[in-house]
This record gives structure tokens, sequence and C-alpha cells, in this order.
């Protein structure tokens, strides 16, 4: 019998009638009744009272007030047994007596293994698919933040109850075979027939980052921000990385083509402390963090993302529909080869300050509109080579004289759907001072803009994406106005991310500058920068267009398929044509064609593996540029990446 069957027979055996009792007459046939009409004109169309349709809804329903008058608070712990008498069932102790909070439901079926008295043996056997190990991470424990510290255990200079303590380690291996243009060096070079521009292009990075994080915190934050947090994160990081030419990863040709390197750096240390709320009833809050913290300027991480020394104060209202952030940041310099933040070196003179303001369903029901006010400010003089000698303040580009710029960006974003249309959207204006153009050597205005939007279509398992993105560029060097847009330190999730060629890969800029990257790694605009981790921002630059088409499969809960295409193109070449000294330069860069899966053995976050594929197909411009010997109109990227979480 099948399974189904199984179940309905039983119903089917109620319903008959039982031995010598007469079958009930059949029914008599009725004309069938109308079909209830729907209102066209009522928001949702709903055929029953209180439900309406899903999707899109053009207002919000009224808000609901919640009050609980006369509520009896639950008794004290003193007043629950914690030992069994040795009479009926043990279990029947732990489920039949209430419990004082929700924090000691598992814990009074899973007490301790060692030293366990017969009623926790008979309750461990009793409810053994319950208990777990302190380390397993899918489960509560108390190293997760999932139950508070007991008050027996807890530190003596903790005053109160609720306390939590989360510890977190994340291990990050990375395997990247690669290629990209290497100029050849000035000096000498590995190959004895390279007398072009640009040698052999192939590399290998290979990348291990481990980083251990602990929170102290207290407030029961499944409801309400915590009233105060101490946080602290260390990241420890190994990289090796081979190249086929010389001075490519030293400034002397003596070192090699090979390096391996490591770095310890601090990621966060911060004092987040609770202010007050708004609204008591909703947790509406505003909250102080001091310290090394993260911070992301807008959806998708244009302008701004990064771990930074801060003073930040931000909360919200309205019932969270209504979030702001007011924060200082006083940027910290950065390791040369692993990027993390190096605190032994002194803070740069340069600042961020940045003011936003969220408002949920705004314009629309189901869409999120961000204002936002950011300031740039940079201040340094000072000549500064990275760890492997070569020059990042100022780049070798122009006059080399320091550079010190002021930028103000205003910005305007929106993050959501409408219906079913999923839409993310962001704009950007920079406007400030150069004072020194490194082409005229003289003091410039600053005035350029940045648009992005992606819109993507959720069909079952599958979603569909189109993305487009402009960044200005310069078109006339010598005036004095630079309007090519650059960001602060960008880490952008866009088109693809870290899977597109151009957004994972730094293509070097030779014949105009030493040292120069077209873009950054991680990054997508195209700022003629020597780092975007120790270098400073360009607005004489040729800008960035991108155009591209992506689609996500679920083919399972446990795995994903990624598939992109990105043309892009450079908005305007007259910075690169003078740099150069060509009188035309083509914009197109070419198509960055992509491919990843994504495999959670466990359906969570802790155990991900993500192997990506990726090939530049050169357009015109981008030959022009980097041809070597009529070979440079192919490249790939391959990143083979395993993430462990606890």
């Amino acid at each position: 019998m099948s399974f189904f069957a199984s179940l309905v027979a039983p119903m089917l055996a109620l319903a008959a009638p039982a031995a010598g009792e007469a079958a009930p007459p059949a029914p008599t046939t009725a004309a069938p009744e109308p079909a209830p009409t729907v209102d066209p004109t009522t928001a949702d169309g709903a055929l029953i009272d209180g439900r309406r349709r899903p999707g899109y809804q053009k207002t919000l329903p009224d808000k609901v007030e919640q009050d609980n008058p006369g509520a009896v608070n639950a008794p004290p712990p003193e007043a629950f047994y914690d030992k069994w008498d040795g009479e009926g069932s043990p279990s029947d102790l732990v489920l039949d007596t209430g419990l004082p909070d929700r924090w000691r439901i598992v814990s009074s079926l899973c007490p301790a293994a060692k030293g366990a008295d017969t009623f926790g043996r008979l309750l461990a056997s009793r409810f053994r698919s319950a208990c777990h190990s302190q380390r397993d991470p899918f489960h509560h424990n108390t190293l997760k933040g999932d139950r508070p510290l007991a008050a027996g255990k807890k530190p003596g200079f903790l005053k109160g109850d609720d306390w939590y303590f989360i510890a977190n380690a994340v291990s990050d291996t990375v395997v990247e075979p690669r290629s990209f243009p290497i100029p050849v060096g000035n000096q000498t070079t590995t190959d004895p027939d390279s007398n072009d521009t640009f040698g052999r292009s192939n590399s290998l990075v290979l990348s291990q980052t481990f980083i251990a994080g602990f929170s102290l915190l207290k407030g029961e934050t499944a409801f309400k921000p915590p009233v105060v947090e101490y946080r602290v994160a260390i990241a420890g990081n190994i990289n090796h990385v081979e190249v086929p030419e010389r001075r490519v990863l030293f400034v002397e040709p003596s070192k090699g083509t090979k390096r391996t390197d490591g770095f310890v750096g601090l990621q966060e240390a911060f004092i987040d402390y609770h202010l007050g709320a708004f609204d008591t009833k909703r947790f509406d809050f505003v909250s102080l963090r001091v310290g090394i913290q993260p911070f992301q300027a807008d959806f998708r991480g244009f302008l701004f993302n990064d771990n930074q020394l801060g003073v930040r104060l931000f909360g919200n209202r309205d019932n969270n529909r209504l979030q702001f952030n007011l924060a200082y940041f006083w940027r910290i310099e950065k390791d040369t080869n692993s990027g993390l933040n190096d605190v032994t070196a002194p803070l740069r003179k340069d600042w961020v300050f940045a003011a936003n303001v969220y408002r949920q369903d705004f314009p629309v029901v189901g869409l999120t509109s961000q204002l936002s006010l950011t300031y740039n400010v940079n201040r340094e003089t000072r000549l500064f080579s990275d760890a492997n000698g070569f020059p990042v303040r100022p780049a070798l580009l122009g006059d080399l004289r320091p550079r010190q710029y002021r930028v103000f960006y205003v910005g305007y974003g929106v993050d959501g759907h409408i219906g079913r249309l999923n839409l993310t959207g962001q704009f950007y204006g920079a406007f400030g001072k150069d004072r020194n153009n490194f082409l005229t050597g003289e003091p410039a205005r600053i005035q350029s803009f940045f648009g992005a939007a992606e819109l993507s279509y959720d069909r079952n398992w599958a979603r569909f994406r189109a993305s487009a993105l402009y960044a200005t560029g310069d078109s006339d060097p010598y005036d004095n106005t630079e309007t090519g847009f650059d960001a602060i330190f960008e880490n952008p999730q866009f088109a693809g991310a870290d899977t597109s060629y151009w957004i994972r890969q730094s293509i070097p800029f030779a014949g105009g500058g030493r040292v120069i990257g077209v873009n950054g790694r991680n990054g997508i605009l195209n700022s003629l920068r020597s780092s975007k981790e120790q270098g400073q921002s360009n607005f004489l630059n040729p800008g960035t267009a991108l155009a591209g088409f992506g689609a996500d499969f679920d083919l399972t809960p446990n795995f994903r398929l990624t598939a992109n295409a990105n043309h892009l193109w450079f908005a305007n070449t007259a910075v690169l044509q003078e740099l150069r000294n060509e009188g035309s330069i083509p914009k197109s860069i070419g198509w960055d064609l992509s491919m990843a899966t994504t495999w959670r053995p466990k359906a969570a976050q802790n155990v991900v593996f993500r192997l990506s594929g990726a090939v530049l197909e050169a357009g015109k411009g981008f030959r022009d540029l980097f041809d070597q010997r009529g070979h440079g109109k192919q490249f790939y990227s391959v990143l083979a990446n395993l993430t462990l979480a606890f």
C-alpha cells in the first residue's frame, strides 16, 4: 500500500456505512451557486476576508499597537527543581515544570557529561538527540552566544545579567591561477627573447587567511540592540605569489619572481555603547561605537567599504523604518601584500566624514532609499614606498609632487523591490579641489559623477540580472577641472563581484607611469592609482562604463551556478592618450565572461566551497594598450576558494 493510500484508508473507513447500515441517500442535484464576485477597485482583490494576494502592495497596513497589561514575570530560578527525587520519570521533571526563560530549555535536557548524577545520566540517555558538543556550530552553545553566561562562571567585573560571549573563527583559502599583461623590466628580464613591452602573462597566487573574533555583550539581542558590546577581531594572512618577470614583485630585480609573505592585522577593536531608546515598545535606539570597525557607505560598496579607526553614532526611528549614521574615520595604513590593517604604522593624514539616512518603503513600498554625504580630506605630503620598495604616494605620474585634495560626495541609492522586480541603484556626484593636477602642476576643481543600477527578476529557483554602470572620465587633462570619478576605498558587490575578471584582477599600466594600475584588485573603477590600499584617489582618469547580464541558478539547496557576461569601456581615453603619447585609443576594453559554482554541503555558511573561472576577451582599446606580440587578446582568471566558519 502506498504512503498516500495508507493515509486515506482510515478516513474512508470512517466515512463508509457500518455493516448492516443503510447507505445515506444520494444528494439531489442543485443549481451551482454563482462564484463570488471580486471588486476590481480593491487593492488586493482577495477572495477571503482578511487575506490578500501576494505581490506588490501600494500602501502599508495600519500600525499595530501591542500592549500586555497585567503580565506576570517568570518566577526566579531558585523556585525550580534542579535534582530528581527518584520518583517518576526524570523527563517529567523537565517537561512538566516551567522554566524561567528560554535559555534553560536545552541546558536542562543536556546536563554535563562529567560528574553527572543518576538524574543527569538518565536525561542524557533520554534526550541524546538534543545534546551536542560545545564545538558544534550548528546547535546551541555558549561560545556562539546562544545563551547567557552562567552567574557563577562570568568574570566578576561583569555586573548584572544577560552577558553573552561570542567567539567566531574563519579560515579562508584561495588558490588563484591567472594571466594579465605583465610589463618587462627596464633593467632585466628572465626571458632573453623579451624585446617587447610585455612578457609572459601567467602567474599564481596562494593565500591563506585566519580570522578570530571575540565579542562580549550585554542585552537580549533577539529583541533589542545590546546595551554594551566589546569586540576584537584579529586576522593573519600567509600568501605566496609567482610571476614570470622580474621587478613585478620587488623593486630590486635581484629578488626574483617569487614571494612568500605573512602578516597579522587588527581588523576590529571597538566598544559599542547603547545611549538610549526613542521608543521603548519598539526598541528604536541610538548607539555610539568607538574604535576600529567596519563601515559600508552604500548598499553595494561602491564608495567606501573598509575596517577603519573611527567614531560612529547610529540608530533608528519609526519602528526601524528610519535609520541613520554619523561617522568620522581616520584611516589606518594597510599592509602591502595582505591588505590588512597595520596598526604599528603611523596613521595616514587621510580623514573620512560620513552621514547618511535610510528610509524604508520610500518612494514605494518595498524599496529603501538612502541619502548620503561623504567628505574625504587628504593632506599627505610625505613620500611613501610600500613594503616591496615601490613608491605609492604620490603615484609616479606627471610632476611627482605630493598631492593633496578634498572632495565632497553627494549620493542617493535605492535597494529593494517593486513587485517582483528587484532593484539596486546608486548615484554619486563628487565635488572638491585638487591642489596639484599632476599634468599641469596647478590647482584644479573636481567635478565628476557615478551611476550604477542592477535589476533582477526571480523565477522559481533562478534569478536573472541586468547591470549597468557609468563613471565619468576626464576629457581634457590640461584644463582646470578634473572630471574622472574615483572612490575612497571601493569593494563592489556588483556584476559578478570577484567572479568577474575585471573586478578581481589589477591590470598594470605601462608606458606612462610605473607601478600604476588601470584598475585596482577587487575594484571596478579605471582610476590609474598606484594602490587601492595605500595610494590616493585620482580624479584625472579615463572613467568606466559597463553593461552586463547574469543569472543565478539554485540547482539544489546546497549548490548554486552563476554566470555573468559584462562588456566594459573606457568612458574617455584622453588621459590615456596623453600618458602613452598616442593620437587615439579606442574605448572598448572587451567582454568579461565568467562562471562560478558555489557548494554549501551543510546548506549553511559554515562550509562554503566556490570555484569560478573568468575570461577577458580583449577589445580594441585593451589590445591597443596591452598587445604582447599580437597575442594579448585573451586573459583568464581561476579562483578556488574554501571558507570554513565557526
